[in-house]
C-alpha cells in the first residue's frame, strides 16, 4: 500500500499532497494523466493504480454508469474468475462507458487493468489491517532488532530456505548470529540482547523436537554438559539416537565437549555405550558403594580418542548439510588471499553508478533455471560472496558453454558490468565472462614456489614430490623449488615438463607433504 509505505517514512501525520508529492518524485513526473477526466477523483491517490476492490466498484460506477448493486456483482464476478460471467460483464462495462462518451479503446483498456487487479486485490479494511501490521513490524525491526529476527526466524525455522535467507538479513543488520549449542541454546532461537542472537537447536536438519526438548530440560535441571560421556550418561538415549547426536556434532552443537568436532564423532561410539551401560545400571538400581561414580566423568574423558581435526572444507560442508548454511566459516575464506590477485572489488563495494566491467568472486548461493521467450534455456543466479549477493543472469549462449560450472555452491569468478535492477531495487550484473578458479589459476597464475629446509629434507622428498606432480603434469604452470639451508637461498626452476594443471587437489597434496615449509602460487 503506497499510503503506508509514505506513512512509515514521513514523520507525522499525512498531509493533503503527501502521496502525489511521493509518487512525482519517484516516477520524475511533475503531472499525472488519467485515463479519463472522470476518473481523476478515483485513481488521483494512486497514479492510476487500483488498490482495492470498492475502487474496482467506483470505477464501473463513474465510467459505465453502474448501480451499485451492479458493481458489487461485477467485483464478484472478478474475484470468481468465471470466463462466460466475465465475458458478460465487459459487454455490460465497454457499453455503459461508450453511452458515456469513453472510447471503446479506453474502456476495454480500464476492464483489461480490473481483470487483471482482480488476480490479488483486496478490500480497503484488509489492505488497512496489512499496512499497520506493516507498520508495528517495521518499528519493532528497528527497535529490537535481535528479539525481533529471533521472532522470525523461529517462526520460520522448519524451513531451511526461510532460515538461511534470513540469517543472511541478520549479518545485513550486524546482528551476531552464534552457533547451536547444547550448553547455551534452547529449542527456538533466542536473543541474548539487542544484537546478539543464540542459534534454534530446532532450526537442525534431523533432530527431533523430543530428543531436543529432552536434552535442554536435562541441562537445565542439572547444569551444564562438561564433555561427551557426561552428555551421553544424563540424556535418555531411547529419544536420542545416533543419528540425532551425529548431527549435533556435525552442526557444531556439541563443540566443547571434546577436543574438536572429528574427535567427538571418532568417540561417539564409546561414548554411547557407557551411556547405555549407566542407564542400564540406574534402572536396575546399582550404584557405586564407594562414591567412585562421583569422578567418572574425569576417568570417561580419558577414554575419548583425539584425532586431528576434519579440513575445513569437509566442516564446513557438515555445517551446511545440517544447519543449510555455513555458519562458522565460508568455504570462500580459503581462497580470499588468491582471489585479490584477480579479483577487481568484493560484492559489498559494487556502485550501479560507475560504468566499468569489474571482476567479482563468490559461490553460487540460488540457482534458477528459466525459458526465454524464444525458449532457449538460460540461468539466473545469486553469487555470494560473504561481503555481499548480487544477482546475474547467464543467457543462452553462455549458459551452454558453461552449464558444468553451474552447481549449487561451486566456486565462480564473473566479469561484467553492474547495473541497477528496477524491478528489486538491489545490483544486478550483466556477465561478460565466468570460470571456475581452476581455470583462473591458469589464466593468471605465474608460477608454483614450493619453499623447502635443508636441514629437514629427507631422501624420500624428491620421489613423492614426483609422485605428487605426475598426475597434473602437461599444464602451464612452471615449478620452482626454494631451497635454504644454513643462510643460503637458491631458486630452482624445474624443466617445462614438470608444468602442471592447476588443482584444489593438487595443492591440498602438496600441502599434506611433511618437508615443504610453504607451498605458494604466485599471480603475475
Amino acid at each position: 500500500d503506497i499510503v503506508a509505505l509514505v506513512a512509515l517514512f514521513r514523520p507525522g501525520p499525512l498531509q493533503s499532497g503527501m502521496v502525489d508529492d511521493f509518487i512525482n518524485r519517484k516516477h520524475g513526473r511533475a503531472k499525472i494523466d488519467y485515463p479519463h477526466p472522470s476518473l481523476e477523483p478515483v485513481l488521483k491517490p494512486t497514479y492510476g493504480t487500483i488498490l482495492y476492490q470498492e475502487q474496482v466498484m467506483q470505477i464501473a460506477q463513474v465510467l459505465a454508469g453502474y448501480t451499485l448493486g451492479g458493481a458489487d456483482m461485477l467485483r464478484r464476478a472478478m474475484g470468481k474468475k468465471k470466463p462466460e460471467e466475465m465475458a458478460k460483464q465487459r459487454s455490460i462495462f465497454v457499453k455503459g462507458s461508450l453511452d458515456r462518451g469513453v472510447q471503446e479503446a479506453v474502456a476495454t483498456h480500464i476492464f483489461d487493468l480490473m481483470e487483471k487487479f482482480a488476480a490479488y486485490g483486496f478490500n480497503k479494511s484488509h489492505s488497512a489491517a496489512y499496512a499497520l501490521v506493516s507498520y508495528q513490524t517495521a518499528w519493532l525491526k528497528a527497535h529490537y532488532p535481535a528479539p525481533f529476527m529471533a521472532a522470525v526466524l523461529s517462526a520460520d525455522m522448519d524451513n531451511t530456505e526461510k532460515v538461511v535467507h534470513l540469517v543472511d538479513e541478520c549479518r545485513q543488520m550486524a546482528i551476531k548470529l552464534k552457533a547451536p549449542h547444547v550448553n547455551l541454546c534452547d529449542y527456538a532461537f533466542t536473543a541474548q540482547d539487542t544484537l546478539t542472537i543464540h542459534y534454534g537447536l530446532g532450526a537442525l536438519k534431523g533432530a527431533g523436537e523430543a530428543a531436543l526438548f529432552g536434552i535442554i530440560s536435562e541441562r537445565k535441571a542439572k547444569g551444564a554438559y562438561t564433555d561427551l560421556f557426561n552428555f551421553c550418561n544424563r540424556i535418555d538415549l531411547r529419544k536420542v539416537n545416533r543419528r540425532i547426536l551425529e548431527t549435533l556434532i556435525r552442526a557444531g552443537a556439541l563443540d566443547g565437549l571434546g577436543p574438536n568436532r572429528a574427535s567427538l564423532m571418532e568417540s561417539l561410539s564409546t561414548a554411547l555405550q557407557a551411556g547405555e551401560q549407566h542407564s542400564r545400571n540406574d534402572s536396575a538400581g546399582q550404584n557405586d558403594l564407594f562414591g567412585f561414580a562421583a569422578h567418572s566423568g574425569s576417568a570417561q574423558s580419558q577414554r575419548m580418542t583425539v584425532v586431528p581435526e576434519w579440513e575445513e572444507g569437509p566442516l564446513l560442508d557438515a555445517e551446511k548439510e545440517t544447519l543449510g548454511l555455513y555458519l562458522s566459516g565460508h568455504p570462500i575464506d580459503r581462497y580470499e588471499k588468491e582471489l585479490k590477485n584477480f579479483v577487481s572489488c568484493r560484492i559489498s563495494e559494487l556502485r550501479p553508478d560507475r560504468k566499468q566491467t569489474v571482476v567479482i568472486a563468490g559461490l553460487i548461493a540460488g540457482l534458477r533455471m528459466v525459458k526465454t521467450k524464444k525458449g532457449d534455456k538460460m540461468a539466473i543466479i545469486t553469487l555470494d560472496d560473504r561481503s555481499g549477493r548480487i544477482d546475474m543472469a547467464v543467457f543462452s549462449d553462455m549458459y551452454h558453454k558453461n552449464i558444468e560450472l553451474l552447481a549449487m555452491d561451486k566456486l565462480l569468478i564473473v566479469t561484467g558490468e553492474v547495473t541497477l535492477d528496477d524491478f528489486s531495487g538491489g545490483l544486478r550484473m550483466k556477465v561478460k565472462e565466468l570460470f571456475d578458479i581452476d581455470h583462473a589459476r591458469g589464466q593468471y597464475a605465474k608460477r608454483l614456489v614450493i619453499t623447502v629446509s635443508g636441514q629437514n629434507l629427507s631422501k624420500e622428498f624428491v620421489p613423492t614430490l614426483a609422485a605428487a606432480l605426475i598426475p597434473y603434469k602437461a599444464g602451464t604452470c612452471r615449478i620452482f623449488i626454494d631451497y635454504r639451508k644454513n643462510g643460503v637461498k637458491a631458486s630452482l626452476a624445474l624443466g617445462d615438463e614438470w608444468s602442471v594443471r592447476l588443482s584444489d587437489e593438487l595443492l591440498r597434496n602438496l600441502g599434506r607433504m611433511k618437508e615443504p615449509d610453504s607451498v605458494e602460487l604466485q599471480y603475475s
